[in-house]
């Protein structure tokens, strides 16, 4: 998946998703980054690096395939494929807006 075609997944999931209302990060070091405030209606989705309440960091190949439901991101988590700064309730809020 590209950047483009993330960002594109992910406002077609914030749609349905109704549970997190936060701001999160999704940062892919060099392959940029993808930014959701969702504590507005309808949540913005943009690729600029803004400041968050929970940044996830990840490769672009590993998060696309949580993002299509082919890697769980708990496990992710615990091969040390995806970290996470900040909140870590929040980061598990966010399943419900990548499964959406």
């Amino acid at each position: 998946m590209t950047l483009d075609e993330i960002v594109t997944n992910i406002r077609q999931k914030a749609t349905y998703s109704t549970a997190f209302h936060a701001r999160a990060l999704f940062d892919f070091g060099d392959d940029g980054c993808v930014h959701v405030d969702a504590t507005q209606s309808p949540a913005e989705i943009t690729t600029e690096n803004k400041e968050a309440d929970v940044t996830l960091l990840a490769s672009i190949d590993t998060f696309s395939k949580i993002l299509s439901g082919e890697s769980d991101p708990n496990i992710a988590f615990m091969m040390g494929k995806l970290k996470i700064r900040g909140s870590m309730g929040l980061a598990l809020k966010l399943n419900t807006l990548l499964e959406g």
